[in-house]
């Protein structure tokens, strides 16, 4: 105990590291309560392409997901007994065809879960790098209100059309503003805040679980995903958290788990939920007393 949902492996991802199995070993020398898989859905447009993937055509993407399930079925059939394994993905939005391929792909392989994440604005990627993130603000002519404006009505379109289990780092758009040159955050207006807002209550109007996720810290960011503007904001209004580390590799694994655990008793953060296969039906769980439990001291956390 406890847990991440948001984990990614070299063996399936450009540009993380290490085998899947590798990320299961780990999890279970770390002693953690449920692993949750959430490789990348792939991409069916050559142009969506990452510059890493060169190589790579969409049909490989297609087969490599295949080859993700079908090894993540295996490692959970060898490692069941040490670790609960769920099977989940992480979504796309990059074009509406996007969504819809997300829900065939999700009865196909009848997925425990979806981490409902957004990567891209109007078909641009957005956490690449600096420098595509710095395209996206020229390609709305410098706003960059209108850039967190598109970003969050994307967001809203996702989680209607998916309603995933897991909201996936909130206000990624945040990942390469400058805010060290000065430049005003566009949450901080009134505008592009109730956009964030609506899609807060949207969430939590199905049941979302929204993550807190810790790769924030390894951006440069001040917090953990959500930034504790929002974090309060969803707590306010009784929205259920998870913790996930976005992990790239059996390194990143429960990654800043230490300052997670600071972040948490500093936002009041004292129940957590979980997933969880009962039956073969998974369902939420929930943790209560979550930074008092041993898992921290056992792990080094503390």
């Amino acid at each position: 105990m406890p847990f991440t949902f948001h984990t990614h492996s070299g063996q399936f991802c450009r540009h993380a590291k290490g085998t899947l199995e590798d990320v299961v070993k780990e999890a279970i020398a770390k002693k953690l309560l449920v692993l949750g898989l959430s490789e990348h859905v792939p991409r069916s447009r050559a142009q969506d392409l990452y510059p890493e993937e060169a190589d790579l055509t969409t049909d490989g993407l297609h087969k490599a997901f295949q080859a993700y399930i079908e090894e993540a079925q295996r490692l959970r059939e060898r490692y069941g007994d040490q670790l609960e394994i769920l099977i989940g993905a992480e979504t796309e939005y990059i074009t509406d065809d996007s969504l819809k391929e997300m829900e065939q792909l999700r009865r196909k392989y009848k997925l425990d879960y979806l981490v409902g994440s957004l990567h891209h604005i109007d078909g641009m990627p957005l956490d690449f790098s600096q420098d595509m993130y710095e395209q996206i603000v020229l390609s709305y002519g410098g706003d960059r209100n209108e850039m967190f404006r598109r970003y969050f009505d994307s967001q809203l379109t996702m989680l209607r059309e998916l309603q995933p289990e897991i909201v996936g780092h909130f206000d990624l758009v945040r990942i390469f503003h400058p805010y060290k040159q000065g430049i005003n955050d566009p949450l901080l207006t009134k505008e592009i805040r109730q956009l964030a807002s609506r899609n807060i209550d949207y969430a939590i109007s199905y049941g979302a679980i929204f993550e807190i996720n810790t790769r924030a810290w390894k951006k440069g960011l001040r917090d953990a995903y959500p930034q504790r503007d929002l974090l309060e904001e969803i707590l306010q209004k009784g929205g259920r958290i998870t913790i996930s580390d976005d992990s790239h590799g059996k390194e990143d694994l429960c990654m800043h788990y230490d300052l997670l655990l600071v972040y948490l008793r500093e936002m009041g953060v004292t129940r957590l939920h979980y997933l969880q296969r009962v039956g073969g039906v998974v369902q939420t769980h929930v943790l209560d007393h979550a930074t008092e439990h041993g898992f921290w001291a056992t792990g080094g956390f503390t």
